[in-house]
């Protein structure tokens, strides 16, 4: 069975974006942006993404954010995916996730957002989470979780330091 990881920056008081969904403040150099980009290539074939989370790329002209991962939008208000590579789901979220989770592969990257994350964690299918903490405050804007049910409890399993104040985060998560 493959991994679930919420894989995602976030501030120190635990945001990871402002409420107009922007990211302006998290360090955008170094190499800790390099281990990400390799680790996504590495360890994932799957992506998993929220319909707001997905839409933060069209600024960029971004329809196809990981070509190399098959990857699902969850949304109960698009109609159509924009690009043939990626695609829609509005039914049987949890369903397929555990399909997913069943199949042989690399393991699923969840890149957001904070529902979908609530969501499965809630149904106890996010079984890692990687926090990239970024030196900054945001003092409000969109939250890790969006009211989860209960409390989830993390066992810390590994960390990194970076030179520019990022802090690479792994935890197991104790159902």
């Amino acid at each position: 069975m493959r991994l679930l990881k919420y894989y995602v920056a976030s501030t120190v008081d635990g945001f990871i974006g402002h409420e107009d969904g922007s990211v302006n403040g998290f360090v955008e150099q170094g190499e800790h942006v390099t281990d990400y980009l390799e680790s996504l290539k590495t360890q994932f074939d799957v992506a998993l993404m929220g319909r707001k989370t997905y839409e933060f790329g069209f600024q960029f002209g971004v329809t196809n954010p990981y070509p190399w991962m098959r990857q699902y939008v969850f949304s109960r208000t698009m109609n159509e995916s924009p690009d043939p590579n990626v695609t829609l789901v509005s039914e049987n979220v949890v369903g397929l996730v555990r399909e997913l989770k069943d199949e042989s592969g690399k393991d699923i990257y969840l890149c957001g957002g904070a529902e979908l994350a609530t969501m499965l964690f809630d149904e106890k299918l996010i079984d890692e989470v990687v926090l990239k903490l970024n030196p900054v405050l945001f003092g409000s804007g969109i939250s890790l979780l969006s009211g989860s049910e209960a409390p989830i409890d993390l066992e810390l399993t590994g960390s990194k330091v970076y030179e520019n104040g990022v802090l690479l985060l792994h935890y197991k998560v104790k159902y």
